[in-house]
């Protein structure tokens, strides 16, 4: 397309494997022919790729510059893509009122990146700050509904959203698979969440890094517990309800 030959922002997307997060790319160019054939041949991870441009051509290499490091950094602070970048760059020398036009220009792509399926600067949990005696402390913005994981010697938090379940940071679960586990795939999901630093090994027990999505419960409760798990009745309120019991259940009655 004509366009190619346009300074651009753009993003590299690979779908997500078991358990892990998907993958983006963020980078900038003048040359999108050359650029995206380079990373054919050298990436391997990607499917897709998003550019964005400026309808009026309009976009200079100090635009692109400071939009791919804003980009880059927005991305690691929501934490729901691992980047493949590998560094995080610089912030250049940009005046403010430049600056002021990179956010603007931020802000319009999120959404279109948002609306065409990849959210990757949107958080898998919102949270706010409540003041709790002088302090703050983060809290989901959901509707109060969390779930508990306690079956096999987890200790694991979730929200069921409508995008998958996600387990809270800090939930745990024992460190090592049961013996009829090894060697399949969720001993696999144990090892892809370890390598990811998603899970990390604290003595006895590995535990959740930080706020992770999954596609099912039932995946989510199988890494918690290290066994094949039906999250659909292990994740349960406090009250003792499972998950099946407030979401499915409930959807269905007439």
């Amino acid at each position: 397309m004509p366009e190619s030959n346009q300074v651009a922002l753009y993003f590299l997307f690979g779908a997500a494997e078991d358990g892990i997060e998907q993958q983006v790319y963020v980078g900038q160019t003048g040359d999108l022919r050359a650029r995206l054939a380079k990373h054919n041949k050298e990436k391997a991870f990607w499917e897709r790729a998003l550019v964005l441009i400026s309808r009026t051509n309009s976009l200079t290499q100090t635009h692109s510059l400071f939009l791919e490091w804003h980009c880059l950094q927005s991305a690691r602070d929501a934490g729901r893509y691992a980047d493949a970048n590998g560094n995080s760059g610089s912030k250049p020398h940009t005046p403010p009122p430049l600056e002021a036009d990179c956010v603007e220009i931020f802000h319009t792509g999120r959404t279109l990146l948002a609306t065409l399926g990849y959210p990757i600067f949107d958080p898998v949990v919102k949270t706010f700050a409540q003041p709790v005696t002088g302090e703050t402390t983060e809290l989901p913005l959901t509707d109060g509904q969390v779930f508990y994981c306690k079956g096999s010697d987890a200790d694991g938090r979730g929200l069921f959203t409508s995008e998958g379940f996600v387990v809270l940071r800090g939930s745990s679960g024992r460190k090592d698979v049961v013996a009829s586990s090894v060697g399949t795939s969720k001993e696999q999901l144990r090892l892809n969440l370890l390598q990811a630093q998603i899970l990390r090994v604290e003595g006895s027990r590995v535990v959740f890094q930080k706020d992770h999505l999954f596609s099912a419960p039932s995946a989510a409760a199988i890494a918690l517990q290290g066994r094949n798990a039906n999250g659909w009745t292990e994740w349960r309120t406090k009250d003792g309800r499972t998950l099946d019991e407030v979401k499915r259940q409930t959807a269905t009655s007439p």
